[in-house]
């Protein structure tokens, strides 16, 4: 076991880090300069560089927001390149190419791709704060309460109240230096920590601790006065709110100019609950409950994996009573039978293989304020180092069997691996590999049981939202009763 006094170092290292990381986000500059700071330069990042440079500023920006959101950068949306928007890149990149710090063109899609989903399912809003003036981003799914603050500015909330983010906003006059030292003041009275302090003529960034929660100040000076926000949340949420920080410092702007960016165009792909998905009476996440997803063949019987169903004392599909019939050692396929009857349209299936770094179509249940809802989640096949079947999706636990689709509809292959990812980046897992059970694996154990599902040839590409219509009637959530 650790020696408690390296526990204790080891969790204070963790939020000096964190709090570094968020620091980092005070300015453009000041994290160009983070950037410059942190190894020398060499060729190949001089290349990349170079390639990066070359683009758009707003292109530029925009890589280093979605890199934020995809979990691989904590540095400021400045366009200004460096090692951390280098190491960022291949970090993202993984096993798919070269180290280079260069984005191919299917490279920047699936990076898009992952960044909406992330900013989808946080509900990630940029706006100008009516009551300041300020310009930030706002998590609306995390904060969905809205009210006003005693100074005057605005405030946004978590529905348990454990996370708040406040804008304030004061007229020309105050002293930026004066209130800086007030909050980093020390009392011997007070529990409260401060990790992180920086002062610069135009704006301050606070950042520290007390018993049970971290805090995040910034507050800047301008013509118009001092304008600044700050976010306070328990320590139970910060695995999931220190990187979502992240985000909103990048978006803070305390004297907007123009108009409000527009939201990033929407990528194929990009996950948020679908109206088209079945509507499951399903019940509120449990301690003594495990999750799952399932395909319907027909009206009897269901397609699902080992993890989703192994050591249930109980099993539910959908709305109905479910009872292992058969399982594959070998590709963790399980056929599950269902009690009563229910209308169904089982999907059909792809006989060839997915090309490599093709965009599929996943559909799982995740949790949404203790409730299991549906979801379209981006994945893109890899190869594995095995040669076997596999995929780049962001699942989350409760998510094993979750089947793939291609652009036209046709399912691909269905997730066997159990996602146990719990380190949320912007409320979203962030995107990993999980081993497939092929179209080839899944009609060798159909034929175990004398079922099949029919090929289905190609056809004209389609939208997310048309392929969850077309698969919504048979995906079904797996509650396994431990």
């Amino acid at each position: 076991m650790m020696p408690r006094a390296c526990q204790t170092r080891l969790r204070n290292g963790r939020a000096r880090a964190a709090a570094l990381a968020l620091a980092m986000l005070a300015a453009p500059h000041a994290g160009a300069w983070a950037q410059a700071q942190a190894q020398a330069p060499n060729p190949q990042m001089a290349a990349a560089q170079a390639n990066f440079e070359a683009l758009p500023e707003a292109e530029r920006k925009a890589i280093q927001s979605d890199l934020i959101w995809a979990g691989q950068f904590n540095g400021a949306v400045s366009g200004a390149f460096g090692p951390l928007t280098f190491r960022a890149i291949n970090t993202f990149k993984g096993a798919r190419g070269l180290a280079d710090g260069m984005l191919l063109p299917t490279e920047r899609v699936a990076l898009a791709r992952t960044a909406q989903v992330a900013r989808d399912l946080a509900g990630f809003r940029i706006l100008v704060d009516e009551k300041t003036g300020v310009q930030i981003g706002i998590p609306t799914k995390l904060l969905p309460r809205r009210d006003a603050t005693p100074s005057g500015g605005s405030r946004w909330q978590s529905a348990d109240e454990k996370v708040t983010l406040d804008t304030s906003a004061s007229p020309p006059g105050e002293d930026l230096a004066a209130l800086f030292e007030k909050a980093t003041a020390v009392n011997p009275n007070s529990p409260r920590k401060i990790t992180y302090k920086l002062l610069r003529p135009e704006f301050f960034v606070v950042t520290g601790e007390t018993p049970t929660g971290r805090f995040y100040r910034r507050l800047a000076a301008g013509p118009q006065g001092l304008r600044g926000f700050s976010i306070g949340y328990d320590k139970a949420v910060a695995p999931t709110v220190d990187r979502l920080v992240i985000a909103i410092a990048a978006s803070f702007e305390p004297f907007p100019t123009g108009a409000v960016p527009a939201a990033p165009p929407s990528v194929a792909g990009a996950a948020s609950p679908q109206a088209g998905l079945p509507s499951q009476a399903v019940p509120a996440v449990r301690s003594n409950e495990r999750y799952g997803v399932a395909i319907a063949l027909n009206e009897r019987m269901a397609l699902s994996v080992a993890p989703a169903v192994d050591g249930c004392r109980s099993l539910r599909v959908g709305n109905r009573a479910g009872k292992l019939r058969l399982k594959d050692d070998a590709s963790g396929l399980v056929l599950l039978d269902l009690d009563g009857t229910g209308a169904t349209k089982p999907p059909g299936l792809r006989a060839e293989a997915p090309r490599a770094d093709e965009a599929l179509v996943l559909v799982a249940y995740g949790n949404d304020a203790g409730k299991r809802v549906a979801l379209a989640l981006p994945g893109q096949s890899v190869q594995a180092a095995d040669a076997k079947p596999a995929l780049r999706a962001p699942l989350q636990p409760g998510q094993a069997g979750a089947p793939a689709f291609d652009r036209q509809g046709r399912l691909v292959g269905i997730v066997t691996d159990n996602p146990s990812d719990r380190v949320l980046i912007a409320g979203v897992a962030p995107q990993r590999s999980y081993a497939l059970a092929d179209a080839a694996a899944i009609q060798a154990m159909l034929g175990k049981a004398g079922a099949s599902l029919p090929p289905v040839a190609g056809g004209t590409e389609l939208s997310t939202g048309a392929v969850v219509e077309r698969v919504s009637g048979s995906v079904l959530p797996v509650i396994c009763g431990l």
